[in-house]
Protein backbone atom coordinates (compact mmCIF):
# COMPACT_ATOMS: atom_id res chain seq x y z
CA UNK A 1 0.00 0.00 0.00
CA UNK A 2 1.55 3.66 -0.43
CA UNK A 3 0.71 5.99 2.10
CA UNK A 4 -1.77 8.70 1.36
CA UNK A 5 -1.38 12.34 0.77
CA UNK A 6 -2.17 14.77 3.85
CA UNK A 7 -5.15 14.92 5.92
CA UNK A 8 -6.88 14.56 9.39
CA UNK A 9 -5.07 13.63 11.52
CA UNK A 10 -5.33 9.70 13.71
CA UNK A 11 -5.38 9.08 17.32
CA UNK A 12 -1.68 9.02 18.75
CA UNK A 13 -2.39 5.58 19.68
CA UNK A 14 -3.02 4.54 15.83
CA UNK A 15 -0.55 6.75 14.46
CA UNK A 16 2.51 4.49 15.52
CA UNK A 17 1.14 2.16 13.04
CA UNK A 18 2.02 4.10 10.10
CA UNK A 19 5.89 3.69 10.99
CA UNK A 20 6.56 3.46 7.11
CA UNK A 21 4.73 6.99 5.98
CA UNK A 22 4.26 10.16 7.71
CA UNK A 23 0.98 9.44 9.62
CA UNK A 24 -0.39 13.21 9.54
CA UNK A 25 -1.15 12.17 6.01
CA UNK A 26 -3.02 9.91 6.88
CA UNK A 27 -6.48 11.24 6.36
CA UNK A 28 -9.50 8.57 8.03
CA UNK A 29 -12.02 9.81 6.11
CA UNK A 30 -10.60 9.82 2.38
CA UNK A 31 -8.14 6.61 3.57
CA UNK A 32 -10.32 4.91 5.57
CA UNK A 33 -9.98 1.60 3.42
CA UNK A 34 -6.23 1.64 4.16
CA UNK A 35 -6.59 2.61 7.85
CA UNK A 36 -8.88 -0.40 8.39
CA UNK A 37 -6.44 -2.90 7.06
CA UNK A 38 -3.27 -1.56 8.41
CA UNK A 39 -5.50 -1.86 12.14
CA UNK A 40 -6.69 -5.52 11.29
CA UNK A 41 -3.02 -6.24 10.23
CA UNK A 42 -0.83 -5.04 12.54
CA UNK A 43 -2.69 -3.39 15.32
CA UNK A 44 -2.71 -3.87 19.04
CA UNK A 45 -5.87 -4.27 21.57
CA UNK A 46 -6.48 -0.46 21.59
CA UNK A 47 -6.15 -0.02 17.64
CA UNK A 48 -8.70 -2.75 17.36
CA UNK A 49 -11.40 -1.69 19.80
CA UNK A 50 -10.95 1.99 18.10
CA UNK A 51 -11.22 0.93 14.22
CA UNK A 52 -14.29 -1.24 15.48
CA UNK A 53 -15.71 2.00 17.08
CA UNK A 54 -15.27 3.93 13.65
CA UNK A 55 -16.51 1.25 11.69
CA UNK A 56 -18.58 -1.43 13.71
CA UNK A 57 -18.62 -5.20 13.41
CA UNK A 58 -20.36 -5.03 9.99
CA UNK A 59 -17.62 -2.51 8.80
CA UNK A 60 -14.74 -4.66 9.84
CA UNK A 61 -16.60 -7.66 8.46
CA UNK A 62 -16.83 -6.56 4.90
CA UNK A 63 -12.94 -5.22 4.95
CA UNK A 64 -12.27 -8.65 5.94
CA UNK A 65 -14.28 -10.56 3.59
CA UNK A 66 -13.58 -8.44 0.95
CA UNK A 67 -9.88 -9.07 1.07
CA UNK A 68 -10.23 -12.54 2.05
CA UNK A 69 -7.97 -11.69 5.16
CA UNK A 70 -5.19 -10.42 3.05
CA UNK A 71 -1.99 -9.75 5.73
CA UNK A 72 -4.07 -11.18 8.29
CA UNK A 73 -2.04 -13.81 10.43
CA UNK A 74 -4.11 -16.91 11.03
CA UNK A 75 -3.91 -16.01 14.66
CA UNK A 76 -5.57 -12.92 13.58
CA UNK A 77 -7.84 -13.90 11.60
CA UNK A 78 -9.49 -16.20 13.93
CA UNK A 79 -9.59 -14.11 16.27
CA UNK A 80 -11.93 -11.82 13.98
CA UNK A 81 -13.82 -14.60 12.98
CA UNK A 82 -15.01 -15.69 16.91
CA UNK A 83 -15.59 -11.52 17.34
CA UNK A 84 -17.00 -10.77 14.22
CA UNK A 85 -18.46 -14.38 13.53
CA UNK A 86 -16.85 -15.49 10.23
CA UNK A 87 -17.46 -18.01 8.78
CA UNK A 88 -14.93 -20.67 10.09
CA UNK A 89 -14.87 -22.76 6.85
CA UNK A 90 -14.17 -20.01 4.55
CA UNK A 91 -11.89 -18.22 7.44
CA UNK A 92 -10.06 -21.81 7.00
CA UNK A 93 -9.92 -21.78 2.87
CA UNK A 94 -8.32 -18.30 3.28
CA UNK A 95 -5.30 -19.19 5.41
CA UNK A 96 -4.82 -22.95 3.54
CA UNK A 97 -4.68 -20.77 0.46
CA UNK A 98 -2.03 -18.87 1.41
CA UNK A 99 0.11 -21.63 2.38
CA UNK A 100 1.24 -22.48 -1.13
CA UNK A 101 2.74 -18.82 -1.28
CA UNK A 102 6.25 -18.19 0.34
CA UNK A 103 4.93 -15.42 3.02
CA UNK A 104 1.85 -16.90 3.46
CA UNK A 105 3.46 -20.75 4.54
CA UNK A 106 5.93 -18.40 6.89
CA UNK A 107 2.40 -16.65 8.35
CA UNK A 108 0.53 -20.30 8.32
CA UNK A 109 3.01 -21.33 10.42
CA UNK A 110 2.67 -18.26 13.08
Amino acid sequence: MTCPVPGTALPPSISSLFWDCDASRVDWERDREFVVGRVLTAGGWNAGRWVRAQVGDAGLRAWIERHRGRGMSPQRLRFWQLVLDLDASEVGRWIADRRGEPWGERAARG
